[in-house]
């Protein structure tokens, strides 16, 4: 339910958005008592260029801008997740789209997410239960 005097809130429209999107959404895992033990300064060294890769994938993702060149869930094979880890990441992204964003690309933001984690659930041999 919104407040009457609530302004509503734009939709996700550029570049930009996205980069703050992921700059907030990684500020909340680092602070996350799941995910800050697994992604961390010791998972991922460099903070700058980590935040730069994910908003390039995002930005191919939602903005049909192909810029993101790479293997994400290769990445995550040596991480000790579990299914519980993508629940997580999951309800922190929907959080902070929802904080920050309201529109049709965001809520094609929560879907591509929802068939990220399962692609990666499936390709890391991890089960929902």
């Amino acid at each position: 339910m919104k407040l009457q005097n609530q302004p509503k809130k734009s939709d996700i429209r550029n570049y930009d958005d996205i980069r703050l999107l992921i700059s907030a959404f990684y500020d909340r895992v680092k602070n996350d008592d799941l995910l800050a033990a697994v992604i961390n300064e010791k998972t991922i060294p460099n903070w700058s260029e980590h935040l730069e890769s994910m908003s390039e994938f995002w930005k191919t993702i939602l903005l049909d801008k192909s810029h993101y060149e790479g293997k994400p869930a290769e990445k995550h094979l040596d991480l000790p997740i579990t299914s519980h880890h993508f629940d997580r990441w999951i309800t922190l992204f929907h959080l902070t789209l929802d904080d920050l964003y309201e529109g049709k690309l965001t809520d094609e933001a929560k879907f591509q997410a929802h068939k990220m984690a399962e692609i990666f659930r499936t390709k890391l041999h991890l089960t929902r239960f």
